[in-house]
């Protein structure tokens, strides 16, 4: 399974807005400066982030991306299913029971692959579903102080 980079990319937004909250809506232009990231392409990520509710949008010379919520409130598996979406990372369309190897019979349970594969998904959602955007905040706390002095640099 890989992750699209759009997901780095909608992370490291959403904690620089978490650090950021006090500033107001930040540009899409800004954001993309901030992360020397193509302009056109971060704006859909982040339109996709906003159309699951996890950021607000505002029109205008004075507008840009906010959170929606409280970074308390947003997990890494929100942002991740918003960008990538929900449908699962293994599918098991259970050959098993296709060809010579079937012997024609069918099978009651789902086989030790399958399960194993679900049980390995479940752990990842379970472990990004439990990590919210202010667990990252604090994590790296020295970088939201960085990233405030830097932006106040920015704008004047």
């Amino acid at each position: 399974m890989q992750m699209g980079e759009g997901v780095e990319w909608g992370l490291h937004c959403c904690v620089t807005l978490g650090w950021l909250r006090d500033e107001g809506p930040v540009s899409i232009r800004k954001l993309a400066a901030w992360f020397d990231l193509p302009q056109e392409y971060l704006k859909k990520r982040l339109q996709a982030l906003t159309r699951a509710g996890i950021l607000d949008s505002a029109p205008g010379a004075r507008g840009g991306f906010s959170l929606a919520r409280p970074p308390e409130q947003i997990t890494m598996m929100d942002v991740v299913t918003a960008l990538e979406g929900a449908a699962e990372a293994f599918r098991c369309v259970e050959i098993r029971q296709r060809g010579a190897g079937a012997e024609g019979g069918r099978f009651r349970r789902p086989c030790g692959i399958s399960m194993a594969m679900r049980r390995a998904e479940l752990a990842w959602r379970r472990e990004l579903a439990a990590r919210t955007i202010a667990d990252l905040m604090a994590d790296s706390a020295s970088s939201g102080e960085r990233t405030r002095r830097n932006y106040a640099r920015m704008r004047g």
